[in-house]
């Protein structure tokens, strides 16, 4: 049997395991006294989905049973976070530029800070997601007292009034909406992140 974790091959001893399943509990068991999460699973080079885990567990070991595992570590998304609290302080100060930036004719600028607010955004939600894989720390994240969910439920309806303010080259409605609506709330995330900060090094 071969193990591989994030690309690595791992120096494995079998003791009492004959399934995949027993493999996985064994690392699993592992993952847990060093604040790891498994996040995706491959045997002999296929993705294993959740609706084919049990199926796969039970699957017997052979010399060329294949196991890779992608493993995130609670660390990696609580540093991830920190960043991204930066990020997001940083695009705010650059969002109360946009009117004049377009007033300006200076549409590849605001384009470009567009682009940073987006995948800010996706990354944001995306380690959010991951997150949930530690409850114990980030179960109860919350981005001005509100879920993460709820937070961006409400954020979502912003975004697409500043979308379409963009299209229209409304700067009126571009500038209060950047300064009044948008920047308090990346500003809250900024906030919301260094609680995480703290109970993680608790």
């Amino acid at each position: 049997m071969e193990l591989f974790v994030n690309g690595e091959k791992l120096d494995v001893t079998l003791e009492n395991e004959k399934t995949v399943g027993d493999v996985l509990t064994s690392f699993e068991q592992t993952c847990e006294k060093n604040s790891l999460a498994t996040v995706g699973i491959k045997l002999n080079g296929h993705q294993i989905e959740a609706s084919a885990f049990d199926k796969a567990s039970a699957v017997p070991l052979s010399a060329d049973t294949k196991i890779e595992l992608t493993v995130v570590a609670e660390k990696n998304v609580a540093d991830t976070f920190i960043s991204l609290g930066t990020v997001f302080q940083t695009i705010a100060d650059k969002l109360k530029n946009i009117p004049a930036l377009l007033q300006s004719g200076k549409d590849s600028e605001t384009g470009s800070i567009i682009s940073e607010l987006a995948d800010a955004l996706d990354q944001f939600c995306h380690t959010a997601a991951l997150s949930a894989l530690f409850p114990d720390i980030y179960g109860n994240l919350k981005i001005d007292n509100k879920p993460v969910s709820q937070f961006f439920s409400d954020f979502s309806g912003v975004l697409t009034d500043f979308k379409k303010a963009l299209e229209t080259k409304d700067t009126v409605t571009i500038g209060d909406l950047a300064e009044y609506e948008i920047c308090p709330r990346l500003e809250a995330i900024s906030e919301a992140v260094k609680s995480i900060h703290g109970s993680s090094h608790e």
